[in-house]
C-alpha cells in the first residue's frame, strides 16, 4: 500500500515587503555608510554582492525585476 501526500497549502503570490530575502547573517552588515544603490540614503547592509543596499530596496528591484520578466514572457511566448 502506499501512502498518501495531502493536499498543498495554495501558493500566496503576493509579495509583501520584508519577506523575500534573509538578511539575518552578519554578512549584510558593514560597519560603513554608504548610499544606497537603488534610493541613495545611507545604509549599512550590503547586498550578497556587497554593494550597499536597503533590504526593503532589494526586495523592491527583485520583485520589479521579476515582473518585468513575466510581462516580456507573456508578450513573446518566451523568456
Amino acid at each position: 500500500m502506499t501512502a498518501r501526500r495531502g493536499r498543498r497549502a495554495p501558493v500566496d503570490p503576493e509579495y509583501r515587503p520584508g519577506q523575500l530575502l534573509d538578511w539575518r547573517d552578519s554578512s549584510h552588515w558593514s560597519d560603513r555608510e554608504l548610499p544606497c544603490r537603488y534610493c541613495g540614503f545611507p545604509t549599512h547592509l550590503r547586498d550578497s554582492r556587497m554593494k550597499p543596499a536597503h533590504k526593503v530596496c532589494a526586495e523592491d528591484a527583485l520583485a520589479l525585476q521579476a515582473a518585468e520578466a513575466q510581462a516580456a514572457y507573456h508578450q513573446k511566448g518566451t523568456l
